[in-house]
């Protein structure tokens, strides 16, 4: 076992395999921007650490020699088999047996694909493997088997974070919670795909890296445990849904509960109208998330007693995914308008109006504007740019 505070390191350096998602980039501007001297965390890019590639992961970790290895890094949920047991079960793998042999810390996301349907689930429901779960469930709960193998066996120092739905700002990709969001935004979304009572459990990305950093600091209390990490109350879907709808002050979705065999009906005659557009030269295809669309008709809620019981104390008690929704709307919306994506709500956001005006139809006079006040080299008093705060809310 090892203690995150002991080894004779003037710095403590991190390695985080999947820093440029919703959780890996969390756990990385926690480091850079909230503790930035606690340590220095790496974040290889697919380009230089490939996790389908064992060669990499031993050369590379092998030469860092880090202090600790946070893994968040996924496939597509919608990835082929070879691809996804390769990066999440295989790569994640690879990384225990780096961890193990330079006696470092390692901590792994996990997911409640693993845990069957129902109510207050604890951390030892997991679902049986089978060929009938979808590729992602598989890998990550072989993973989640072979890390508590090696932990008894090997003497791996690792903990297991099990996350249900995922939810806050700096996600660079529209899925998920957000793909949720977006839909509702976007007023594709005419009634509701989900049934009454259908509850979740929901995860606030915010104060996961405090857990991480708790988990690092106590490893004689963590060391080879799975927690939940989730909101204590559950959410129903579709109150939800209603909620985001109501607060853009939208009239989609009707509140009109669509049956489930409808739904998945519906769902694949679209993928095979799409398969003959296809012919004509014209590609789309379906949400990756809709290959869960039976976990919206049917309640799945996490306990997070072992963590209550544990020496953890949430950083923000008060948070929830409805207190947050303000924050996390304004964000999205306005990333969406700005990348054209949604156009409704342009007139919420105050944009520079003058500089887009000019980038449109005077660039010359906005390029010499910028030359005569706008590109001296940057000093050190001069302190952090404004949007540096953004992570820090």
């Amino acid at each position: 076992m090892t203690e995150f505070l002991t080894k004779e390191r003037a710095r403590k350096i991190g390695v985080v395999f999947g820093g440029s998602g919703l959780v890996g980039g969390t756990m990385v501007n926690f480091y850079k921007q909230r503790r930035p001297g606690l340590a220095e965390i790496l974040a290889p890019s697919s380009k230089k650490v490939s996790l389908g590639n064992c060669v990499d992961i031993r050369n590379y970790l092998m030469s860092i020699r880090p202090d600790f290895i946070i893994n968040a890094g996924i496939t597509n949920i919608d990835a082929g088999s070879q691809l996804t047991f390769e990066v999440n079960y295989v790569g994640a793998i690879n990384i225990a047996r780096a961890a193990a042999g330079l006696k470092i810390p390692y901590i792994f996301f996990s997911s409640a694909a693993t845990l069957p349907e129902g109510n207050n689930l604890r951390e030892e429901n997991q679902v049986e493997i089978s060929a009938s779960l979808s590729n992602y469930a598989k890998s990550k709960l072989m993973a989640e088997k072979t890390l508590a193998y090696m932990h008894q066996h090997e003497g791996l120092d690792y903990s297991c974070i099990r996350l249900s739905i995922v939810y806050g700002r700096h996600d660079h990709k529209i899925q998920g919670f957000h793909r949720l969001l977006f839909s509702v935004a976007d007023e594709s979304m005419p009634c509701l795909f989900t049934t009454r009572g259908a509850r979740h459990s929901y995860s606030n990305v915010r104060k996961l890296p405090y857990l991480v950093q708790h988990m690092l600091e106590n490893r004689a209390e963590f060391s080879g445990r799975t927690l939940h990490f989730v909101d204590p109350q559950p959410v129903e879907l579709a109150d939800l849904i209603l909620t985001i709808r109501n607060q853009l002050h939208l009239k989609r979705p009707k509140k009109i509960f669509v049956p489930y065999a409808l739904a998945k009906t519906g769902k694949n005659s679209v993928r095979v109208i799409l398969r003959l557009l296809t012919r004509l030269g014209m590609k789309a295809t379906l949400p990756p998330e809709l290959m869960f669309l039976g976990a919206f008709y049917r309640t799945q809620t996490l306990s997070c007693r072992r963590l209550a019981e544990s020496s953890f104390v949430d950083p923000f008690p008060e948070e929830t995914v409805y207190s947050r929704l303000p924050v996390i709307l304004r964000y999205y919306l306005q990333r969406w308008s700005q990348q054209n994506l949604i156009t409704s709500f342009d007139d919420r956001f105050h944009f520079d109006d003058t500089v887009k005006h000019n980038f449109q139809h005077n660039p010359q006079a906005l390029l010499d504007s910028i030359h005569g006040d706008a590109t001296a080299p940057f000093k050190e008093q001069d302190g952090p740019l404004p949007y540096e705060s953004d992570w820090r809310e």
